[in-house]
């Protein structure tokens, strides 16, 4: 098993800062805002040859607002499951009263903990770190996530303390980190069922739900296995419009959320059921499809509601969605569980589609039958012909297809092409890019008055005005009079 260390911690001690200084990315939102970060956020790092897993936690408040509560829920969960807890303090602001408690419930955990003194850059360490030795929880150590100082110490201390069973070897070095998977990003807009979707989908409480818009501010990836098959679900943060957008926070929650699009296989855009069909959503269906992501649509919160309402919501969607001819909507209830177990063979179908493998032939042929039903419109007189066709890339699939004058082609024919080759090729869930390749003009780079060899000559002969190359300098040029036109003898009429 690779090892896993927790960071717990006040508010605004720095322990984003040093979980991305820990695993080398970027992963958590850092800015001087207390409470920041809410749930859980894994990442993987390696210390030589040692891997490990980083888990960043939200702050553990001495309030007992219903928020902060399920925060600290989740950072006590974190610690209870981790092998090693970093608990950061701040080496600025000293003991605190909080940095007691934290010590009294880590204690009541039985794990191994190692004390972080942060923020001790331009510090005295001796002096930094003594009043810590108070929490009695071992050698307090004096780091700077900011700045990276002592952090190769810290680890040290933390992975050495970690046990080897000698039947499984060096768990540090031989355990390889999973990363794979079918990437799916839950997206919407703020308070829709996103985080309560995905605690349904792994049937556990992993990430904050709570009834206030904005409770989720970072992308929270999380690995599991269905039915022997990997997953990996991303919980974002609720996008709204920019007009509406006043916290700089929330400017780079939307960032988290788009890179969660765009590195995601699926996409499932989570609809609110009692407001139908938005223009925000409309405009963040219109964003997945852009990115060419495979696409799921679930109306959410559907239990509770009459018939007549029912009937409108499904009339609205079919009336909004008509670009949406690919995607299957689904209408559920994460709450309660109902409908969302349909979303896993729509996920399925829609990377299989995404990653489908053709071969030209079979693309050429499917490409001639839809241009024989329907053939392409004369452009300034001028036929287009297309030739073949292959497969170019996938997650969109993308086919190319060559062709004379291929340039020229109108968007509605293209639109055309690629309702026809995703119906023929089965594909579902996801969007088909048709790439137009124009047959280059072997002439095009040829200057004009040279000819091919064999080709004809154009009639014009040189005129005989034109001085001869064999004539002597000087010498006035030879003009040849035009012969009259020969008169037709006229026979007399008595004649005939």
């Amino acid at each position: 098993m690779t090892p896993v260390l927790a960071i717990i911690g006040r508010p605004n001690v720095g322990k984003s800062t040093l979980f991305n200084q820990l695993t080398k990315s970027r992963d958590a939102l850092v800015a001087d805002t207390p409470g920041l970060t809410r749930d859980r956020i894994v990442g993987h790092g390696t210390f030589g040859e040692r891997r490990y897993l980083c888990v960043d936690t939200g702050g553990l408040g001495e309030t007992n607002e219903r928020l902060a509560v399920l925060v600290r829920d989740q950072a006590l969960r974190a610690a209870a499951e981790s092998d090693v807890v970093l608990l950061v303090v701040d080496g600025r602001a000293g003991m605190a009263a909080g940095d007691r408690d934290i010590a009294r419930c880590l204690r009541r955990l039985g794990k191994p903990v190692r004390i972080a003194v942060n923020k001790t850059e331009g510090l005295d360490p001796e002096t930094a770190v003594a009043e810590f030795f108070d929490l009695g929880l071992g050698t307090p150590l004096a780091i700077s996530s900011a700045h990276r100082e002592g952090l190769v110490a810290l680890l040290e201390s933390a992975l050495g303390h970690v046990s080897i069973d000698p039947a499984q070897g060096d768990p540090m070095q031989a355990d390889p980190i999973p990363d794979s998977g079918t990437r799916v990003a839950i997206v919407g807009r703020p308070n829709v069922g996103k985080s309560t979707l995905v605690n349904r989908m792994l049937g556990e409480e992993r990430v904050v739900v709570y009834d206030r818009p904005g409770t989720t501010r970072d992308s929270i990836a999380v690995p599991f296995v269905r039915h022997g098959r990997p997953y990996v679900l991303i919980d974002t943060a609720g996008m709204r419009r920019r007009a509406r957008i006043r916290e700089a926070v929330e400017h780079f929650s939307v960032v988290k959320t788009q890179q969660a699009i765009d590195g995601a296989h699926v996409v499932v855009v989570v609809l609110d059921a009692g407001e139908s069909v938005t223009e925000q959503d409309a405009a963040l269906l219109g964003m997945v499809i852009e990115a060419g992501r495979g696409l799921v649509v679930a109306v959410n919160k559907w239990d509770g509601l009459a018939p007549e309402q029912r009937d409108y919501i499904h009339q609205e969607v079919d009336r909004r969605l008509t670009f949406l001819d690919f995607a299957r909507v689904h209408y559920l209830s994460a709450l309660h569980g109902s409908g969302v177990g349909g979303l896993y063979a729509s996920i399925d179908r829609a990377h299989a589609s995404a990653f489908i493998e053709v071969q030209t032939g079979t693309l050429t042929r499917i490409l001639e039958r839809a241009v024989a039903d329907h053939p392409p419109p004369l452009v300034a007189g001028r036929r287009i012909k297309l030739r073949y066709a292959h497969l170019g890339g996938h997650n969109p699939p993308r086919v190319v297809a060559h062709g004379h004058r291929s340039a020229s082609l109108p968007e509605p024919y293209r639109r055309y092409l690629e309702r026809a080759l995703r119906e023929a090729l089965g594909i579902e869930g996801t969007p088909l890019r048709v790439e137009l390749r124009q047959d280059a003009n072997p002439y095009a780079n040829r200057p004009s008055g040279n000819k091919p060899s064999g080709a004809k000559p154009s009639g014009n002969k040189p005129s005989d005005a034109e001085p001869s190359g064999n004539r002597p300098a000087g010498q006035r040029p030879r003009v040849s009079k035009p012969r009259p036109a020969r008169r037709r003898k006229r026979i007399p009429d008595h004649a005939v």
